[in-house]
């Protein structure tokens, strides 16, 4: 009984050990599909950037300022609160872009939170222009691009080298 006693106890060690090991192991990997999501991000804004207000300006936005490498908003405290991706502005009116390698539903609900948060944030500086949302994708399901347009986003497609915002009949964006 006391070889067997023993022999749990080493086998109980054993097993600790492995299982802080395996932690370790999935720690890791969990950082790295981090970092590697972190790129696919960079890739997908590095894509759309380039070609975004030439886009809005053939839908009659011509916007006079653009900050490709986005936004940061922060609270009172100077903690940062949301990013925006693409910032675009003009006189009349703000669109802020999310950026997605592949968009999903929950993305529209945070970029909805992002817009509130903004229009709070210009609020506070009397700045009255009207908030419009977009949201970018290099893979864009049907089901997705739904969603996006029904939250009155304009849903930005890639297509090989370049971008289109396709408009639905009917379709008027949602102004925050």
């Amino acid at each position: 009984m006391k070889e067997t006693d023993r022999m749990m106890k080493e086998n109980a060690k054993e097993a600790e050990q492995r299982n802080k090991e395996a932690e370790q192991r999935m720690k890791e990997t969990d950082r790295r599909i981090g970092l590697l999501t972190n790129t696919f991000g960079e890739i997908a804004e590095h894509l759309v950037a380039p070609g975004i207000v030439e886009k809005f300006n053939e839908l009659g936005y011509h916007f006079e300022s653009v900050a490709p490498n986005g936004l940061m908003l922060n609270d009172e405290n100077g903690k940062n609160i949301t990013q925006i991706d693409i910032y675009l502005e003009n006189g009349s009116c703000i669109i802020a872009v999310e950026v997605k390698s592949k968009p999903k539903k929950q993305d529209i609900a945070h970029h909805i939170r992002r817009l509130e948060i903004l229009r709070q944030k210009r609020s506070k500086i009397n700045d009255i222009r009207k908030i419009y949302g977009a949201i970018a994708g290099a893979i864009f399901g049907k089901e997705e691009k739904d969603a996006c347009v029904e939250a009155g986003f304009y849903a930005i497609e890639q297509t090989g080298d370049t971008m289109k915002i396709d408009i639905p009949e009917g379709f008027i964006p949602k102004g925050w």
